[in-house]
């Protein structure tokens, strides 16, 4: 049968991205690897990883993929449902108790926080599917975050994960659990539920449930003195439409083991490994005579958790900061979930699932014509350019079936 896929159209891909964007110092470098069927059809290394040091992208570069981890994270914490270790609908307070008390904002800025009891206690879907009325403290969008940022937000992130979950829960939620959609820290707290209710620390789980045996042999929470050649610098956009270096690989944190294993946005990795992990996803939970999940529970994660099949767009509690990643799109658990095509805007399939990386990192599958993208690059933040929605345009244009 094939992959279905035009070649001629596949290069159409290179081709945009090296004139548009890496040729006019844009971004330094890419990867893109487009796969249907089960077999790659196009995978490409262009520009380069590492301008200062004159490196190539080549085939094994390394890259932060910062919230491409919760994809991950999302799936540990489903292994465990699968072994009826708990329930969606479960407390999260149930299995961290620091959490049964925390109260809802109601007015005021910190420490002098007005707030009110959850309607309802904050539950373990409410976690996947950001609903938890959590929020990052790296924004400024209102009193809360502000509060993070205030009781020291890059303090909070040098924590161990039991520390780290007491001290944010003391912080009070944007909004009661399941009564509006808000991006947030709680995949990290899907991080720290995989520890406790595994009891096993959680990179270990990672590395022996996942990792390992799909053979992702350069996916971690840091980068060793063995592989720091492969890893690429990150860049950030200055205002003549050029970049400037945001992390060096040599100076970066990835050198050394992080004290807070963030489940929301942790690891590095290479385009191969994690198309291992997404085409595991996309065989329905399986990868060669191993299962992971089954089809059922890829099923659940990938159906809208937003109540009455709502988008993001209407459940947001703050309009999402990316047209792109968010336009059209509900929310699983794990996954952004494509609705319907006039909403999206974008000859995509409905029920494709996708997210992305702060350093403009992006994947989606889609189900129904089995094609799984990656593109990879370091260029800080996501959405600066209109990488997927061009991306997703040139790569449905090479269907030839």
């Amino acid at each position: 049968m094939g992959t279905g896929l035009s070649s001629e159209r596949l290069k159409k891909i290179d081709l945009h991205f090296q004139e548009k964007y890496i040729d006019t110092g844009k971004l330094s470098g890419a990867q893109i690897l487009v796969a249907r069927r089960g077999e790659i059809a196009h995978f490409s290394a262009l520009g380069k990883m590492d301008i200062e040091n004159d490196k190539p992208t080549t085939e094994d570069t390394t890259y932060r993929i910062y919230s491409m981890t919760k994809a991950l994270t999302s799936v540990a914490l489903m292994m465990l449902y699968e072994e009826g270790k708990f329930q969606l609908n479960d407390p999260v307070h149930k299995y961290l108790p620091e959490w049964e008390s925390t109260e809802v904002w109601v007015s005021g800025e910190y420490p002098d926080f007005k707030t009110r009891p959850q309607d309802r206690p904050m539950t373990i879907r409410d976690l996947l599917s950001h609903q938890s009325g959590l929020t990052y403290g790296s924004n400024d969008l209102n009193s809360v975050d502000r509060g993070y940022q205030q009781i020291g937000w890059e303090a909070m992130n040098k924590m161990p994960l039991p520390e780290w979950s007491k001290f944010i829960a003391k912080m009070p939620l944007l909004f009661s659990p399941g009564t509006a959609w808000h991006y947030s820290v709680a995949t990290d707290l899907c991080g720290y539920l995989v520890q406790v209710i595994s009891g096993q620390p959680f990179d270990e789980f990672l590395s022996e449930r996942i990792f390992e045996p799909l053979g992702m042999v350069d996916t971690s929470f840091t980068v060793t003195d063995d592989k720091l050649d492969r890893f690429a610098a990150c860049y950030a956009p200055t205002s003549d439409g050029g970049m400037k270096l945001q992390d060096s690989p040599l100076s970066s944190a990835y050198r050394k083991k992080p004290v807070w294993v963030s489940g929301g946005g942790g690891l590095v990795s290479t385009t191969m490994d994690y198309y291992r992990f997404l085409q595991m996803l996309a065989n329905n939970g399986k990868s060669e005579d191993r299962r992971y999940l089954s089809r059922k529970t890829i099923e659940l994660m990938t159906a809208n958790h937003l109540p009455d099949g709502r988008s993001v767009f209407d459940q947001a509690i703050y309009p999402p900061w990316n047209d792109q990643l968010f336009e059209g799109q509900g929310w699983g658990l794990g996954f952004a979930i494509a609705l319907e095509h006039g909403k999206t805007q974008i000859a995509g399939s409905p029920g494709q699932y996708s997210w992305a990386g702060v350093a403009s990192t992006e994947f989606w599958i889609d189900p129904t014509e089995e094609i799984v993208v990656i593109f990879m690059t370091q260029l800080m933040p996501s959405g600066t350019y209109p990488i997927k929605r061009e991306l997703q345009v040139l790569v449905n244009a090479a269907i030839d079936d």
